[in-house]
């Protein structure tokens, strides 16, 4: 899609104010989208807006928690009343609890060692609250012209990996963080078939390993190539793919 195309878009991001969010609306911004971070800490959404401003971009930042649903009508009535609709949804905001750091170590817990606590903390923002933003936004996504909506997934999420011995990822097992993914990826499927006689195309993202404080100083990949992926999926042309699963441009197994 043309940056001609792209001026004028409105783009919410979740978790935007560092990390892949901020990447992702970085790259969003460059090529002519109004971007608005989304930070549970205002200060710190603000601070990035004023970044991204700095390099020529269109940014804002809106305070909002994921797992607050006063948040999401917050949001929804900003767009609405500033905007009149939403082009690009990217849910980017997501957690990792379940690695055991208590003797400095990253090491992920067993898998019958994650209690539910965990399970129910993950899924809340990985899985619940972000289907439950997209519901709410749903109505002004089909006020777009052409409605973007990017789960940002992980290929953690992938049961068909996750079971093949020969996979780069068989030996990562972190249940509640894959196990919700795998639940985010199950949306983009079903939404997408609903969305399937529209304009709206809805699509996973796996970003890839990345240099975040999620991601730790071991990742393999930068975090000015973490947004591609997001990006990409957040600007695909009219005859581009809707309910996939994709890493830079190329499809991942579910």
């Amino acid at each position: 899609m043309s940056n001609e195309k792209l001026n004028g878009k409105v783009a919410f991001i979740t978790g935007g104010n560092r990390g892949l969010g901020l990447q992702t609306a970085r790259e969003l911004g460059e090529q002519g989208v109004a971007v608005i971070l989304g930070a549970r800490d205002a200060k710190k959404g603000e601070t990035a807006a004023a970044k991204l401003r700095k390099q020529g971009i269109t940014a804002e930042s809106l305070a909002f928690d994921i797992t607050k649903p006063k948040d999401h009508q917050d949001a929804y009535d900003y767009f609405a009343k500033k905007y009149g609709r939403l082009d690009i949804l990217v849910n980017n905001a997501g957690v990792w609890k379940e690695s055991d750091t208590s003797s400095g170590s990253s090491v992920p817990k067993p898998t019958s060692a994650v209690s539910p606590e965990i399970l129910r903390e993950t899924f809340e923002t990985n899985f619940f609250a972000t289907v439950a933003l997209t519901q709410k936004l749903l109505p002004l996504i089909r006020k777009a012209p052409a409605g973007r909506i990017v789960n940002v997934s992980s290929i953690l999420g992938s049961l068909t990996l996750h079971a093949d011995p020969a996979s780069p990822i068989y030996a990562s097992k972190v249940f509640a963080y894959d196990a919700s993914k795998t639940a985010l990826n199950a949306f983009t499927v079903h939404l997408a078939h609903e969305l399937r006689d529209t304009q709206i195309k809805v699509n996973s993202a796996h970003p890839g390993w990345v240099k975040t404080d999620m991601g730790g100083p071991n990742a393999t990949m930068e975090v000015s190539e973490g947004g591609k992926t997001s990006a990409q999926l957040a600007t695909l042309a009219d005859d581009g793919p809707s309910g996939a699963f994709f890493h830079l441009g190329q499809p991942l197994p579910w």
